[in-house]
């Protein structure tokens, strides 16, 4: 079994590596979509605008689990711990929602492309995002409920304002692990269930299609399963230890390390929007040029300087041979 050290350091690592990949990459999906909208604005580019923010808000309250590991406890206010708990678990759970939300989008496209395209209004992917956000959100309250009866924790040697969201006592599993079960039902194994179903019909539909071409088809598969591999790394192990802590009645032990993959989220999602958009797919092409031609900088800057040099030595010389 690994030592505490060494446990801090695999947290310290995976939470700097997801914050160094996850911020550049959604901060130019961020920049895709925005400027795609701002050209057209369609459901599923709203929708996938609604994951990025999410995968942000997620990279920016990671920084907290990060600094808590470094320290070695919570080292922050004391109301920025329920805070920070609730924008981190809630956001997991809007990822996968707007996930779910996209595959849904993708299956009516494919499956009902007439009456689907005479019924796809913007106003319509705004409701169901503000529908994500106050479903997940409200959901995750129940941090709040835990973290303001500091009291009630379970190691009276460790001051409350040193630890944040652990340590549970009999009082609050009891209110804590039966909304855990049902986060993994209703926001979990439901919304798995139908984007399994969604995909499964799209890329049925899509691969058996003559009027697609193979480019359009292998985007199709890659979006299917990097989304697939989202919910079964990130998402399911996560979920399963609800159901686990239920049964058992208690919280597991390996929660937090599953918890761990949850946070590989912010990573792939980028990887989903690269299949799933155009406009992404452009923006990636355009900011690989960009840092192409950074890097040709240094030698074009060696040739200027070595014409430049070149002409001067020719103009010497024939100052010389005039004297």
């Amino acid at each position: 079994m690994a030592s505490n050290s060494e446990t801090r350091n695999t947290y310290i690592t995976v939470y700097m590596l997801t914050v160094l990949v996850g911020f550049p990459t959604n901060l130019l999906a961020l920049f895709a979509f925005i400027q795609k909208i701002r050209v057209k604005a369609t459901p599923n580019c709203i929708l996938l605008l609604n994951l990025t923010i999410s995968d942000l808000c997620f990279l920016v309250f990671l920084l907290f689990k990060l600094s808590e590991q470094i320290a070695g406890h919570w080292a922050f206010p004391t109301f920025l711990c329920p805070l920070s708990g609730l924008v981190y678990f809630s956001t997991i759970y809007t990822s996968m929602l707007f996930l779910t939300a996209v595959s849904v989008e993708r299956y009516l496209g494919v499956a009902y492309p007439i009456h689907y395209k005479l019924r796809r209004h913007t106003a319509y992917a705004l409701f169901a995002s503000l529908g994500i956000w106050i479903c997940s959100f409200g959901h995750c309250s129940i941090v709040y409920i835990t973290e303001f009866k500091r009291d009630n924790y379970s190691l009276p040697n460790v001051p409350s304002m040193n630890v944040c969201y652990d340590n549970f006592t009999e009082k609050q599993l009891q209110v804590l692990l039966p909304v855990r079960l049902e986060l993994s039902i209703v926001l979990f194994l439901v919304p798995s269930l139908i984007t399994c179903f969604c995909y499964f019909g799209f890329i049925r539909r899509v691969i058996s299609s003559p009027h697609i071409c193979r480019n359009k088809k292998q985007r199709a598969v890659g979006l299917v399963a990097a989304t697939l591999a989202v919910f079964i790394i990130c998402f399911t192990p996560y979920n399963i230890s609800h159901v686990v802590g239920y049964i058992q009645w208690k919280s597991p032990d390996w929660r937090i390390k599953v918890l761990l993959l949850s946070t590989f989220n912010a990573c792939l999602d980028p990887i989903i929007f690269y299949f799933s958009s155009s406009a992404m797919k452009r923006s990636c092409c355009s900011f690989w040029t960009r840092i192409k031609g950074i890097c040709m900088l240094p030698p074009l800057l060696h040739k200027l300087f070595n014409r430049g040099t070149e002409r001067t030595g020719s103009q010497d010389q024939m100052c010389s041979s005039r004297l």
